[in-house]
C-alpha cells in the first residue's frame, strides 16, 4: 500500500515562489507515475504535473508550463513540486497522487487514473 505526505503549502504573494514535497512510502520496487493535482473551490481536480520514477519522464498542464517544476528525489523517496511566478489562479488544495502505470500523453494528468492519494496541502496566492 503507497502511503503519500504532503508537505509545503502556505500563502504567498503573486509572483512569488513555493515548494511542495511529497514524501511515499510502501513502494514495491516498480515505476510508478507521481502526479500533482489542484483542486480551487467549485472547481474540478484538475492535473498539474506528472512523473514517471523509472527514467524521469515528466509532463506538464498547459497553465503551468515555464512556471512549475516537478522532480523527484530516488534516495528520499520524495517528489517535488517547484513553483514559480504564482498568480492568485494557482490557489487551490494541491494533492500528491501515485499510481503504478505511465503514459507519454495527456492521460497521465487525468485524476481518475491515479489509486493512491495524499490529504492535500493549501496553496494561496495573494494578489
Amino acid at each position: 500500500q503507497v502511503q503519500l505526505v504532503e508537505s509545503g503549502g502556505g500563502s504567498v504573494q503573486a509572483g512569488g515562489s513555493r515548494r511542495l514535497s511529497c514524501a511515499a512510502s510502501g513502494y514495491t520496487g516498480r515505476g510508478y507515475s507521481m502526479g500533482w493535482f489542484r483542486q480551487a473551490p467549485g472547481k474540478e481536480r484538475e492535473g498539474v504535473a506528472t512523473i514517471y520514477t523509472r527514467g524521469g519522464y515528466t509532463y506538464y498542464a498547459d497553465s503551468v508550463k515555464g512556471r512549475f517544476t516537478i522532480s523527484q528525489d530516488n534516495a528520499k523517496d520524495t517528489v517535488y513540486l517547484q513553483m514559480n511566478s504564482l498568480k492568485p489562479e494557482d490557489t487551490a488544495v494541491y494533492y500528491c497522487a501515485a499510481t503504478a502505470s505511465y503514459w507519454a500523453d495527456r492521460r497521465t494528468l487525468d485524476p481518475v487514473r491515479y489509486n493512491y492519494w495524499g490529504q492535500g496541502t493549501q496553496v494561496t496566492v495573494s494578489s
